[in-house]
């Protein structure tokens, strides 16, 4: 981890956040402005991570991206960027972790589009990006075993989305053993499997 300024967290929290999202016409018109911000952090792996993958936008179609996103994060549950599925699955649990997310953008005057659950990856850096940089972080350290989960199994997909997943794992403090302990286990068990609707948290 390299130690970043209030605002270097921000702003790579911000091209993450817009690099998480499905690739459409607001990612692809803003490379050049997202490769500039990323050149003026320090060096590092987050700026190396973060340079990686718009290298590759720029050599593969806005169509071949957005098909490898949905074949990657909605089709396969192993690489799910909703990071309380990891540690609830669809269970009731996973209810009451989805409210924590909520109210914590809510108490930093954030809210989620309709539709769209407070917990993916891309949200919680659109709060770090918007000011609410604690609970930002504090969300993500929360969930960091989830976290590591996803950046290993992008990494296993060769998906290029692992490249922004480590960036944002590396704007954390380094992962303690209760935290490695933690991924092992959710890497060797799986999220619970109990099936339930998620409407009231959306």
């Amino acid at each position: 981890m390299i130690d970043l300024g209030e605002g270097e967290l921000r702003t790579a929290h911000m091209v993450a956040s817009v690099l998480l999202g499905y690739p459409d016409d607001r990612l692809y018109d803003a490379r050049q402005l997202l490769a500039g911000a990323v050149a003026a952090l320090p060096g590092g792996e987050v700026r190396e991570r973060l340079t990686a993958f718009l290298d590759h936008t720029a050599v593969t179609a806005q169509g071949d991206l957005a098909a490898h996103y949905v074949a990657t994060f909605d089709l396969k549950r192993r690489c799910c960027p909703y990071l309380t599925y990891y540690a609830y699955g669809d269970t009731r649990k996973r209810g009451g972790a989805l409210l924590r997310f909520k109210h914590a953008l809510r108490a930093d005057g954030f809210e989620v589009a309709d539709g769209e659950l407070p917990d993916h990856v891309a949200v919680v850096c659109e709060l770090s990006a918007r000011g609410g940089v604690r609970a930002a972080r504090r969300l993500l350290q929360e969930h960091r075993a989830g976290l590591e989960l996803l950046r290993a199994a992008l990494e296993d997909e060769r998906s290029p989305y692992a490249d922004v997943v480590a960036a944002v794992a590396a704007t954390l403090p380094p992962a303690g053993s209760r935290e490695k302990e933690a991924a092992l286990r959710l890497a060797a068990e799986g999220p619970p499997a109990e099936e339930v609707g998620l409407e009231p948290y959306r």
